[in-house]
């Protein structure tokens, strides 16, 4: 009778194919992480209104947890005041527009309006997504 003879394994392990696959988890990574990390996400409510021409405007950015950005400069609710007036103008025609979640509670989105108009802001525009129609009942 014949005996099988056993293979000799090699202890070695091949990590070639590991290596290739997280060098192509490295490089989507690596391109998608600047892509997640621009902007502020905000959604904005829907309606249909007449788009701005203006040059010079002065964003605010109120997101969803409530955090402020002025023109890109971070602030809250407590320091938005002394905050604005840094980036504001002085200028009445220079339009201000509030970029607002529909998450925020219109009482907050308020009172950072009369502070803006305290300042002396009269033109006020707020970003809308134009992209659904509102039913309109008669």
């Amino acid at each position: 009778m014949k005996r099988r003879t056993s293979l000799d394994l090699s202890p070695d392990l091949n990590i070639t194919n590991i290596i290739d696959v997280i060098f192509a988890i490295l490089v989507v990574f690596m391109i998608t992480a600047p892509l997640m990390s621009q902007g502020i996400k905000v959604d904005l409510p829907k309606a249909q209104a007449a788009s701005l021409d203006e040059k010079k405007s002065i964003n605010i950015t109120i997101t969803k947890e409530r955090e402020i950005v002025i023109d890109e400069l971070p602030s809250d609710q407590r320091s938005f005041r002394s905050d604005f007036r840094r980036v504001w103008t002085g200028n009445p025609e220079t339009v201000v527009v509030i970029n607002a979640d529909t998450k925020v509670p219109y009482g907050f989105v308020m009172q950072l309006v009369a502070e803006t108009q305290k300042e002396g802001a009269k033109r006020l525009g707020f970003l809308t997504d134009p992209s659904i129609k509102l039913d309109r009942k008669r």
